[in-house]
């Protein structure tokens, strides 16, 4: 009897350790997420990144609630997709950003306004967000991040543009509660949207250009990303060329720690703004 309480205890003792073990280095995952963020060279920074996602699947194994894991799954995956894949394999990044959305809902579905379930319809989707409190900011934010990747790349998609209803739902929540999160990212999202659809959907380049410029405030013109989707966004569809041609310029010229301890961010706008300057003759 004493030998099988003690091999009970043991048992127990491994379960508490391993679980405290998992607790620390989730924790430290996250100053490993300031690492890479900092990190000005695209190439290690890409290579880190894939092989820390598949090392936090793994701990997702071990403990498949774990909300800081999920958290930390969406948004690897989604940043991933946007600034290594989604410009050299569109198809690729669509399934990564659909892995992130994923994640994103299994963390929302934990709490008690999604109650277990996304709900399809708008109505019940809308009514679930307004019963979520105002901390989940991050988990709604790179959710709809995700999610609104999927819809770029997939645009002829008739369910993409039923999807997109419901992320700008998120994406207004994200406004509500705190509009300034990750450099205005929300009102960046909306310029993009504003600026890519047609008048008849919904589209509007006042709208657009306004949203942008909400966002350049908030980030004090130092998230460049915001650069890069204005030129695509606005001055394409706009067909202002010159404004285009310069916006992208001051991209590339902008100091490459304009924006400390986000290095990778600015490094990953500079590539995009040197990928678009090379679609300029299909553009206008």
């Amino acid at each position: 009897m004493r030998r099988a309480t003690f091999l009970l205890i043991l048992l127990l003792s491994g379960c508490s350790l391993q679980k405290l073990a998992l607790k620390s280095t989730v924790g430290l995952m996250q100053y490993g997420v300031e690492a890479i963020y900092s990190e000005p060279d695209m190439e290690l920074a890409e290579q880190a990144i894939g092989s820390n996602l598949k090392l936090l699947e793994g701990f997702l194994q071990a403990e498949p609630k774990n909300k800081q894991l999920l958290m930390l799954l969406t948004q690897g995956f989604a940043s991933y997709s946007l600034g290594f894949v989604e410009d050299s394999n569109p198809k690729r990044a669509a399934r990564f950003y659909l892995r992130a959305r994923d994640y994103g809902f299994r963390y929302l579905r934990q709490t008690s306004a999604f109650r277990d379930s996304i709900p399809f319809k708008n109505k019940f989707f809308r009514r679930s967000l307004q019963n979520l409190k105002g901390k989940e900011i991050p988990a709604v934010f790179w959710t709809a991040f995700a999610w609104a990747g999927w819809i770029n790349l997939n645009k002829d998609n008739p369910r993409a543009v039923y999807d997109l209803t419901r992320v700008k739902l998120m994406m207004n929540y994200v406004l509500k509660n705190d509009e300034s999160f990750f450099f205005g990212s929300a009102h960046l999202f909306f310029g993009s949207v504003y600026g890519s659809l047609p008048k008849m959907l919904g589209g509007n380049p006042d709208k657009a250009k306004m949203e942008f410029e909400k966002s350049y405030k908030i980030s004090k013109n130092k998230f460049l990303l915001v650069n890069v989707y204005f030129a695509r966004y606005y001055a394409a569809t706009t067909l202002n060329e010159r404004l285009f041609s310069e916006t992208l310029q001051a991209v590339l010229d902008a100091p490459d720690h304009i924006l400390p301890g986000y290095e990778l961010i600015t490094a990953i706008a500079k590539e995009k703004a040197r990928l678009l300057l090379q679609k300029k003759e299909d553009l206008f």
